[in-house]
């Protein structure tokens, strides 16, 4: 029963017959021109990808670009302040596609004008800075900014300057607004000079709704008024979002100022945008500040200021972006080519919308409860109620919301792009997800920030899932998306392992798909394998031997192997005293482990561990993430020849140095984890290698010697007392600490049956693999690690920092590089909807005077957090002040 009801609501309603039963007038596509043609012809890149961020950003077809650049190679454009033929060909390009910019929202530069901006924001923050606001006085109550609390940052940011000039802003709420709607007209003294300023979106960014644009009229009439007071309403209309998949009638609905952001329409050009201004407030606006261009006259030595005539003029301070506002031809010309415009647009992104909606509505578990919450304002009965957006949170069938993050993460893993968090619009988030202000700033102390990945807190949402269309969206890319939702929470994972692999095999340089052998097993040397040339690596001091990673060996080695495992307790449940059974470190990051039984330790962690990276043309830092081909690049070091060898299948090994020559090293500067780190590059012989084997151009490079990155903050938290904390080019931490038993657990749990019994599909060494740890350990219990607060092993002491906040690398493979999604959601169920496995660790200050190492073998003796803080807390501490 459970099975068939599992059937049942994962069902995937049918496009056709959703059509069917829809009251609305639909429209799908752009008439006879197939929209997959479009897709393949224009959007070719997207091939393979779901991209459902188009509130954020909607992507220029490839036209458009091919257009514009030919209209670059094939004219001269300078400066249109210069009196030259090729600058007033410029001038005369700007002014038309001024004039193709009110055609396009239906007005005339009678009417309106067009002053452009960096961007929507700048937009309004040119109007809180140029409004003629009236301050409070003895005599009068001073101006309003009244703002929709349903409105993006950018509109609430104006309160500051509102402020500064000592008048007043005020939050309404919709629901203020439709009760102001009600009550009607407020009476208006006409003696009053008072001018006042309502904004408010014509369409949420948060989730889609769209506010009447009969409410311009009203409120500038007075028909409707945000608060009672005496005085004129400007009304300034946020339509940043609404523009992007709907037409403006501004002949209609004449709002004072309205901003707009053009790569949110046409997705190029970026970091360009437009105030429209209509005509009839424009002498209203004041200046204080006058750039290049924007003077008729001026006296440097004097304070004597004339300002161009035209508001654009006046306005638009130093050189316009030129060339960006000549691609906005080529935006119109191909937007309309391509979907015979807006309208058009409007009525294909909402019939996504809707469907997706409805389908989404329609899931539930085999208990009946939703696998969504959806938040709305409208029953997406219509575009003009409702836009191309879905605002919503992932439950699970207790009801519990499942955090954004986690949502984002799987979601990554289907390559399906949708956008998390409060989306710049937290007045929204507050009143759908029912944050109130005292929480919000519970939430802000508990190191919560806009942008970041708290996604719960006490169990309760920070934030939310967004989806939205564009006018390039299909069909196929809502449905991806709701079999997306149907796979990761109406089928089981056992369901999902038996329908079989979901993922190619990674593409070689070449393109051809290839598979990795096995990584191989660890070798035990002696100081009979010193200077054999065959890739082993020692131990920097003298008498003791090194282990590492070490081609095919034979069954004695082999059974030497499962000897030492078992002795260690590793990997059969042997519960006796914890010690270290393996030791890895990856000496460049994101590339193969570098498996070791003893290790030198250094002020970062062990030796070399992440001390290289592999960067892109950009020095941008490449991850498993973007590139996943890097876990099969082998690192080996040998530290008495001071190399270290990389080697790739179908490559020939190549030697990199361990250390810089300080002489002729090329410093450049990287980031890792949004920090700033000096690094030198390793030369041109190491990036023809890794270019060769990635298929495009790359570049080793290694931190500094002399540069020092010091730990952040967990959660606005300070790392405990005493610890010594300077990184390499890790994350988060020097170490990372991982339990055998958690990791069997695990795989107990991704354990699926079939005829023969249980079917072991994911090896213990094949997880621990794509956990990435430098320390294993056994354990009594899974997961007590988590409940450590510090930890010796033998002679060195470690801080337990917190648990590591596991991302999508775990789905990779690490012997093939192929990504499989089950172990990323079954740690999402398992611990409840945080994706957290391991600890980070921090060495305490060593003294480095003598060798440090860690040891396979060695003893592990843990002491519980609890223990920790009763040792740290003032009391105990003023006790053995007193003793001593």
């Amino acid at each position: 029963m459970a099975s068939e009801a599992t059937e049942s609501g994962a069902e995937l309603l049918a496009f056709t017959r959703f059509r069917d039963s829809s009251a609305a007038r639909l429209a799908y596509g752009y008439g006879p021109r197939s929209l997959l043609d479009m897709r393949e012809s224009e959007f070719g890149r997207l091939a393979g990808t779901v991209y459902l961020d188009h509130a954020g950003a909607t992507l220029f077809p490839q036209s458009q670009l091919t257009s514009f650049t030919n209209d670059l190679m094939n004219n001269i454009y300078g400066n249109p302040h210069s009196q030259n033929t090729i600058s007033k060909l410029t001038h005369d390009t700007v002014e038309h596609v001024r004039y193709r910019i009110l055609a396009h929202f239906h007005t005339t530069p009678e009417e309106y004008s067009v002053i452009f901006t960096a961007g929507s924001t700048a937009a309004l923050k040119l109007v809180a800075e140029a409004f003629p606001w009236v301050s409070q006085s003895p005599d009068s109550s001073g101006s309003q900014f009244c703002y929709l609390t349903d409105s993006h940052t950018s509109v609430v940011g104006i309160r500051n300057v509102v402020m500064a000039m000592n008048a007043t802003s005020t939050a309404v709420s919709p629901e203020d607004m439709w009760s102001a709607k009600e009550q009607g007209a407020v009476a208006c003294d006409p003696n009053c000079q008072l001018l006042h300023l309502f904004c408010y979106p014509a369409q949420s960014n948060y989730s889609g709704t769209r506010y009447p644009l009969s409410w311009i009229g009203e409120v500038k009439s007075g028909r409707m008024s945000p608060v009672s007071v005496p005085g004129k309403w400007f009304v300034l209309l946020d339509a940043a979002s609404y523009v992007t998949t709907s037409p403006l009638d501004l002949s209609a609905h004449q709002a004072d100022f309205v901003p707009i952001s053009f790569y949110k329409i046409f997705g190029f050009p970026t970091g360009l945008g437009a105030l429209l201004v209509n005509n009839r407030v424009a002498p209203l606006l004041r200046k204080n500040y006058f750039g290049g261009g924007t003077a008729a006259a001026y006296l440097a030595g004097e304070d004597f200021y004339i300002p161009r005539q035209s508001v654009t003029e006046r306005f638009e301070d130093g050189t316009i972006s030129f060339l960006d506002i000549i691609a906005l031809k080529h935006g119109f010309d191909a937007l309309e080519r391509l979907t015979g415009g807006m309208e058009n647009i409007r009525q294909h992104t909402f019939t996504l919308a809707q469907y997706t909606y409805t389908a989404l509505s329609s899931l539930h578990y085999p208990n009946g409860a939703p696998v969504v919450r959806i938040y709305r304002d409208s029953d997406f009965s219509s575009p003009d109620v409702q836009g191309p957006v879905i605002n919503f949170n992932v439950l699970d069938d207790n009801g519990n919301v499942i955090g954004y993050s986690q949502v984002d993460k799987m979601a990554s893993l289907y390559n399906i792009h949708l956008r998390t968090g409060c989306f710049c619009n937290t007045g929204a988030c507050q009143r759908h997800l029912g944050i109130s202000n005292e929480k919000f700033k519970k939430h802000l102390q508990a190191g919560h920030v806009c942008g970041d990945d708290v996604d719960l807190i006490d169990g309760q949402p920070t934030g939310s899932v967004r989806v939205s269309f564009g006018y390039m969206s299909t069909l196929e890319d809502a449905q991806a998306f709701l079999r997306f939702i149907i796979a990761t929470r109406l089928r089981s994972p056992s369901d999902q392992l038996l329908a079989g692999p979901r993922v190619a095999g990674v593409p070689s340089a070449e393109g051809k798909a290839q598979d990795m052998p096995a990584v191989t097993d660890r070798h035990v040397l002696s100081q009979n394998d010193v200077g054999t040339g065959s890739g082993v690596c020692l131990d920097a001091h003298p008498g003791s031997n090194a282990i590492c990673l070490h081609p095919p060996q034979s069954e004695a080695t082999r059974s030497q192997q499962l000897s030492l495992e078992k002795a260690a307790g590793a990997l059969h449940g042997d519960h006796g005293p914890r010690v270290v059974t393996n030791l890895y470190l990856y000496p460049i990051k994101s590339c193969a482990a570098f498996e070791v039984t003893k290790w030198p330790v250094g002020n970062h962690g062990l030796l070399y561990d992440r001390s290289w990276m592999v960067v892109n043309h950009n020095g941008i830092c490449l991850s498993q993430k973007q590139e996943p081909r890097l876990c099969l690049i082998q690192p080996f070091i040998d530290l008495q020849q001071r190399i270290m060898v990389i080697k790739a299948q179908g490559m020939e090994p190549i030697e990199v140095p361990l250390e810089e020559d300080s002489e002729q090293a090329q410093i450049c500067q990287s980031k890792v984890c949004a920090d700033r780190v000096n690094t030198y590059d390793c030369g041109e012989k190491v990036a023809s290698w890794l270019s060769k084997f990635f298929g495009r151009p790359c570049h080793l490079i290694k931190q500094s010697s002399s540069f020092q990155r010091n730990a952040k903050k967990k959660l606005g938290k300070d790392l405990p007392p005493g610890t010594a904390a300077t990184l390499s080019l890790v994350n988060e931490a020097q170490y990372l600490l991982i339990n055998t038993s958690s990791i069997l657990e695990l795989q107990q749990q991704l354990c699926t049956s079939d005829e023969n019994g249980k079917e072991e599909l994911f090896p213990m060494k094949d997880l621990i693999s794509r956990f990435r740890a430098n320390i294993i350990t056994n354990g009594t219990r899974a997961f007590e690690e988590e409940k450590w607060g510090e930890i010796s092993i033998g002679p060195l002491r470690f801080q337990v920092l917190g648990p590591c906040h596991r991302c999508q690398m775990i789905c990779i493979d690490q012997k093939t590089g192929q990504r499989n999604q089950d172990v990323f959601q079954k740690l999402s169920e398992s611990r409840e909807r945080k994706v957290n496995f391991g600890v980070y660790l921090m060495h305490e200050s060593l003294d480095l005077s003598s060798p440090c190492f860690l040891s396979v073998g060695s003893q592990v003796l843990p002491v519980s957090k609890e223990n920790v803080e009763l040792h740290n807390s003032p009391a105990l501490k003023k006790h053995r002040d007193v003793s001593s």
